[in-house]
């Protein structure tokens, strides 16, 4: 639950709406209490920004902890630092995970598992089979443990009628306790949704005469690497500027991007032409470093990347299918060479990936516009 932890990012312009939790970091055999970052793009920060599968790699292998051992050294920055003494957390990584994933569903307005819960306890109540019963009950269960008694908002009867209407007369209620429900419990809960029904039915719609805002996807990262050559299936390997695919600008053929781009930022021929034959993106690179650089070159850089990418993706749609794979995502290009090419964890400008976001829309464009 987001409440009033309010918080935004700013990426590539845009402003990313978040919010926070507290959070321990184990680094180094100590337990850093710190904030942890989430965003409606689907990005954690845990000390550094990661997607979503990164965070949940971070879970498991202990970064962000949820397992403090007795005795273990923990601090607050600025603030105090203690040992524990008999520590309790309920915390799991699966349920953190679970509860990190609601968030960015709530910060785009998507159902979280509470939503579809109470969606599928909606279903039930229209159509009271066993299944719908069934259904209902996967989707409480769905609901991370240290979520469900806000599921109702009611923090007087918390989800206890949720838990009898899902369980059913005779079935055990789905906590620690495990009780039987009896059927007055169980027409107690159904009168209590049907009540709920006919009360949401009167409450005003908070959906925006112009719709809902629209959602942030998932962002795409796209890691540094050196492809060596072509590969039957590359993934997103496929959108590096060094991998294998050549262009074609004028009368010159470059082996990929990088060194169609770096042929082009030197002043001289001589020059120019050993980044032609470099053996690699990043060999083109370094013969291109050793050389002068052509004059207002900055100025004009981003604009010989943009007519490059858009060459590569329309001479190679194989490669344009990767890139409009992406979706509607966010492209985070790593670039451990340039802070203006890439976007290195936030610390850079992703130049590169904003160009591909926009070779992507011109590329939807041209197959779904007819004028």
């Amino acid at each position: 639950m987001i409440g009033n932890r309010i918080t935004h990012r700013t990426a590539d312009g845009v402003r990313v709406p978040g919010t926070w939790r507290h959070a321990f970091i184990c680094n180094g055999g100590s337990y850093f209490l710190t904030d942890l970052f989430i965003y409606a793009d689907g990005l954690v920060d845990c000390w550094e920004l990661v997607t979503l599968d990164e965070f949940e790699q971070k879970l498991r292998c202990g970064w962000v902890a949820t397992s403090l051992p007795d005795g273990g050294r923990a601090s607050a920055h600025d603030l105090a630092s203690w040992t524990f003494g008999e520590p309790f957390t309920w915390l799991t990584p699966d349920l953190l995970l679970a509860e990190v994933r609601d968030t960015v569903d709530e910060l785009n307005g998507r159902p979280d598992s509470t939503a579809r819960c109470l969606a599928a306890v909606d279903v039930f109540m229209a159509d009271r089979t066993e299944g719908s019963r069934a259904a209902a009950l996967a989707a409480y269960l769905a609901v991370p443990e240290t979520v469900r008694h806000y599921a109702l908002g009611d923090m007087d009867r918390k989800d206890r009628p949720l838990k009898a209407l899902v369980a059913g007369p005779g079935g055990r209620i789905p906590d620690e306790r495990g009780e039987t429900v009896t059927e007055e419990e169980y027409e107690a809960a159904v009168a209590y949704f049907e009540d709920r029904a006919q009360w949401l039915a009167k409450a005003p719609s908070r959906v925006p005469a112009d719709g809902p805002a629209e959602s942030f996807a998932p962002a795409v990262k796209i890691y540094h690497s050196y492809p060596q050559r072509a590969l039957e299936d590359p993934g997103k390997q496929a959108l590096r500027n060094d991998y294998p695919a050549p262009i074609a600008i004028g009368d010159v053929t470059y082996a990929s991007v990088a060194h169609a781009y770096w042929a082009r930022s030197v002043a001289e021929p001589e020059a120019r032409t050993a980044v032609v034959a470099a053996e690699s993106g990043a060999k083109a690179r370094t013969v291109a470093a050793a050389a002068p650089r052509r004059d207002g070159w900055e100025q004009v850089r981003t604009a010989v990347m943009a007519r490059l990418l858009r060459a590569k993706y329309e001479q190679h749609p194989d490669l344009a299918a990767v890139l409009l794979a992406t979706g509607d995502a966010a492209l985070l290009y790593d670039d451990a060479d340039s802070g203006f090419w890439g976007e290195n964890g936030g610390r850079g400008r992703n130049w590169t990936g904003r160009l591909l976001e926009l070779v992507r829309a011109e590329l939807l464009a041209a197959q779904t516009l007819d004028d």
